[in-house]
């Protein structure tokens, strides 16, 4: 890498830590809150930026004598909060700073940013290391997966390449007989919200499904950087290279987030590039706020996005597949009359045609209806 930023006045990024768990009780906060008091006795300068004990006797321990950067007291419709001083952890320059809960929505007008993980970047980039906490229902292209396995709706969410940043990513691991032994003994929630919890989100067959989540999360982060030292050793690392290229592609109809997230999923696992195409006619509008919301979530998920313009969708998206080499293309369902069937065929049924006359895979995803109905897992976590 090139010394031109440094010579410039440019500091280094700092160290970054991410503890990964399936859900609330697991151990994560412990544990980070454990690797910084090693650190402490060692010498280095840690202190807590933000530490959410949700009051558990156990957590509040594990801070020992670790220094804390006082919180920023906040007045919000009439009601007294507190948050992270994001001033005061880059003003005291610490070696560490430690900081729960990166999927942490911010009280507004408390700084300059909505989100907990956008702190913790500008804290990163002044070049004190950051080690935090966050659940797999968090990450952005797992959301809607979370979702669907729990009837639970997921509001607080973290771009996955902010995830993917980590130096490190360990997963604090717990089975689901261990995770609800927990709850039941109150070491997670008050007694008062334990049967509900127990029935609800922390079921035993949720439970098992989010640990498999995790798994799979930290196995494609861990698969990646063994590709990563393979090529910047020269070890033949080309062996191990995908040429893999995913297409999602984008339209009018509702339940494009779930599209977009399932051939994230995908790309993800065969490391590969994710390409988000969104064609438009001539004289329509190139953006509107649904458009803009799903460009962020490509973003987001790690792909990019492109907007082209055809008054053939199924013409313009093929054309663009095989002058971009795409080996995969994603879309979802398309709700089609009889008439309209047999008259002109579906988008699908057209792509379809093409991609088997030209050996790309097609995967077709069932839209998903907004559900506005759920509770939060916010609320329950």
């Amino acid at each position: 890498m090139s010394t031109n930023g440094e010579e410039e006045g440019v500091r280094p990024t700092g160290r970054f830590r991410v503890y990964l768990g399936a859900a609330a009780g697991v151990g994560k906060t412990c544990a980070m809150l454990d690797e910084g008091w090693r650190r402490f006795q060692r010498g280095a300068d840690v202190v807590v930026g933000f530490v959410e004990t949700h009051k558990r006797p156990y957590t509040m321990e594990q801070i020992r004598d670790l220094p804390v950067v006082p919180r920023k007291q906040v007045q919000y419709r009439d009601a007294a909060w507190e948050e992270m001083d994001v001033d005061a952890v880059i003003a005291r320059r610490p070696d560490v700073a430690l900081i729960d809960e990166l999927a942490h929505t911010n009280v507004p007008n408390s700084g300059r940013h909505a989100k907990r993980w956008e702190d913790v970047l500008e804290i990163l980039d002044s070049g004190i290391a950051v080690i935090t906490t966050v659940n797999v229902q968090h990450i952005e292209s797992l959301a809607d997966a979370v979702e669907r396995i729990t009837g639970v709706g997921v509001r607080e969410r973290v771009p996955d390449w902010v995830v993917r940043r980590a130096d490190q990513l360990e997963l604090i691991d717990s089975s689901a007989d261990q995770l609800r032994r927990r709850m039941l003994h109150g070491n997670i929630y008050p007694e008062d919200k334990v049967p509900s919890a127990l029935s609800g989100f922390f079921r035993n067959e949720n439970l098992v499904a989010l640990r498999e989540l995790s798994l799979r999360f930290v196995a494609d982060e861990t698969e990646e950087e063994l590709l990563e030292y393979l090529r910047s050793h020269g070890a033949g690392g080309e062996l191990w290279e995908t040429t893999e290229r995913i297409m999602v592609a984008v339209t009018g109809a509702p339940g494009n987030d779930a599209v977009i997230r399932r051939a994230a999923r995908i790309a993800s696992r065969i490391k590969a590039d994710l390409i988000a195409v969104h064609v438009i006619s001539g004289d329509a509008p190139a953006t509107n706020a649904s458009t803009v919301e799903l460009e962020d979530l490509v973003k987001a998920v790690g792909g990019r996005w492109q907007t082209l313009e055809g008054d053939d969708v199924a013409k313009t998206i093929f054309a663009a597949a095989i002058d971009q080499q795409i080996t995969q293309i994603v879309v979802g369902t398309s709700r089609l009359t009889r008439w309209q069937s047999v008259t002109r065929g579906s988008v699908i049924q057209q792509i379809l045609r093409m991609a088997s006359e030209n050996d790309i895979d097609l995967h077709v995803i069932a839209r998903r209806d907004v559900r506005n109905d759920r509770p939060s897992s916010e609320d329950v976590t």
